[in-house]
Formats: structure tokens, sequence, C-alpha cells
């Protein structure tokens, strides 16, 4: 079994080729879905010896099949959004609080504790459905923080403004974090000029506005919000870690997180730093799910291990590894 704390106190590289090794050999052994992949692709272990030699979980797995290496009870499902009849994703968390370590370290490795911070949400389509893994993260960091101000807002915008403004003039450190056409909408009907405010947005317009490229959308935010620079946050249903930029759309993992990129025409080759392709994240907090998934995420990353997302993957782009999800 591994320790999971061995996870959280990786310091350098080797420490995480160490620890995402003996995490490979453990979900070989005990997560029957990675099994069969790594099976159909021929893959043991014993030819496993970096982090490219790893097999990528397509992520439409986790619609199809229940990715689990525990057979402990499981503690919640988060969900995916979807469409009116789609198929969504499902993550089966065993160990809430692994989670619960990971998003409060890897938040604190950037920011500060989140004691610090009054926290906002402004996550109104995440908070009208159930399963959602960034509400229960927000949630626990509303709680976590020292400030009763700190908590959810959806359709009151108005107190939001007021809440904003007041804060802000007081020298409060706040933490604003938005799905991004709800952040839009705020703008839309009121103007700020925020000093000691971080906005971070969550990305995706939920089908409630047309897709804006991220960088239009930041020039939008900044513009209206009245700050220099727009925070985003990079996350999914299928993992346990979140990534974060402070501006420029470049981000940065935490040390128990690191993603590559495999070529799009071959799937199973993982490119050198520099070079687009699909996004495979290593997510070493995933010890009780999979560790190491193939997103639908373009992207590239940059020699110091930060990376930018640049679009996804639409059906007719999918190949390779993809093509084995039955």
């Amino acid at each position: 079994m591994i320790d999971i704390q061995s996870i959280f106190n990786i310091k350098t590289q080797t420490d995480f080729e160490d620890v995402a090794l003996k995490i490979f050999k453990f979900q070989f052994d005990n997560n029957k879905v990675y099994r069969s992949f790594c099976d159909l692709l021929y893959i043991h272990p014993s030819d496993v010896k970096t982090l490219k030699d790893i097999p990528f979980l397509p992520i439409q797995f986790f619609k199809t099949r229940d990715v689990l290496s525990d057979s402990a009870p499981t503690q919640t499902t988060f969900t995916s959004s979807g469409t009116t009849g789609s198929e969504t994703s499902k993550h089966h968390v065993t160990n809430l609080d692994v989670y619960q370590q990971s998003f409060t370290e890897g938040f604190q490795d950037f920011y500060g504790p989140i004691e610090d911070f009054v926290v906002l949400g402004l996550l109104p389509s995440y908070l009208e459905r159930q399963g959602s893994s960034l509400i229960y993260m927000v949630d626990a960091m509303i709680k976590t923080s020292k400030h009763p101000e700190s908590g959810f807002y959806l359709n009151n915008l108005s107190e939001l403004k007021d809440t904003l403004i007041t804060l802000d003039a007081a020298g409060k450190k706040i933490i604003l974090i938005g799905v991004s056409f709800a952040l839009l909408d705020l703008i839309e009907t009121y103007q700020f000029n925020l000093k000691n405010t971080i906005i971070m947005e969550t990305g995706g317009m939920k089908g409630r506005r047309k897709e804006l490229i991220r960088t239009e959308l930041h020039e939008t935010l900044k513009k209206g919000l009245g700050v220099n620079h727009i925070h985003s946050e990079y996350g999914m249903t299928e993992l346990l870690s979140q990534a974060y930029s402070k501006g420029n759309g470049v981000f940065n993992c935490p040390p128990w997180m690191r993603v590559l990129t495999r070529d799009t025409e071959d799937a199973l080759t993982i490119q050198n730093p520099g070079k687009a392709g699909g996004l495979n994240i290593i997510d070493l907090a995933n010890i009780n799910s999979c560790s190491f998934i193939a997103t639908q995420d373009l992207g590239r990353v940059n020699s110091d291990n930060s990376f930018e997302v640049i679009g996804r993957f639409d059906n007719s782009d999918i190949r390779g590894c993809n093509l084995m999800v039955l």
C-alpha cells in the first residue's frame, strides 16, 4: 500500500518519479479498468521505467466504467456537467481526506493559507446541480475562511457587488471564484475598480453564452473589474488536484501533479516540452482511482513544467487510445 503522505511530501523531480512509478504499479495491480487498458496495450510494470512509459487512461472511461483502485466504500461520487441526454463522468472517491488535503495544500502553495481570504463563490451553474467537485472544494474553503462574509452567490449580483466594493475598500484580502458567464453577467451590470481582490475564473460558458478565447475573456474581465490580472483554476471532475494560473493563461501544478503532452496522431507518444498536443495529466492524489489520465484538452507544456491550454479535441480529432473506450 502507498503511504498517502509520500504524495504530499514530494519536493523534487526524483521524488515525483519514484512515487508515480509506485502508484502506477499499485493501480496496475488493483484497478481492473486500468489493468485491462494496460493489457490491451501489452504494457506490464516491468516495461515501465520512466514517466513517459506509463499508459494514460482516456478520460472517457470515467463515463462508462467505475474507475477504482480501492475496495473501500465510496464516500462520494463527483459528476461532470453534461448536456441533456449525454453521459456524464463519475469519479468515485473513497477517501475525501485526500481531496481535502490536495486542494488545501495546493491552494496554499500558490496563495497562502485559505484562512487569510474572504472566499466568494459565483458558481451558479455548479450550484444548480448535484455532485460538483468544484462546489465541494469552494464550500470547504468558505468554511475554512475565518471571515463571516465568505459565501456563495447565485443570482444576487447586487448583494455581491456591495460586498465586493465594501470589503475591497476596507483592504480585506478577497478571492472571487467564478464561472466565466457569471463574471460577465456581473460586469455587464456593475463596474468595479478592485485593489485587493483576486478574480479567479474556472472557465466555461455552460451553454449560457458564446464561448470566448481566453485572452478576449480576460481582457473583458480585467476592464470590467478594474484588475491587472485574471487568475484561472484548471481542474476537472476526474481529478483531485488543481493547477492555477496567476495571469496570461500559464498554469502551474502543485508538486504532486504534472502535465505532459501526447502526439495528436499517436496517442502513445509523449512529446518533449514546447510542442502542442493532447494534455495528459498525472495527478498522484488520484491514488484510489487513476492517476494517469489522457484528457480531451489540447495544450503546450513549457520547459519549467508550466502549461497552457489552447483548445479541445472535437470528435473528429480523437484518435489512438481513445478508440479503445468500449
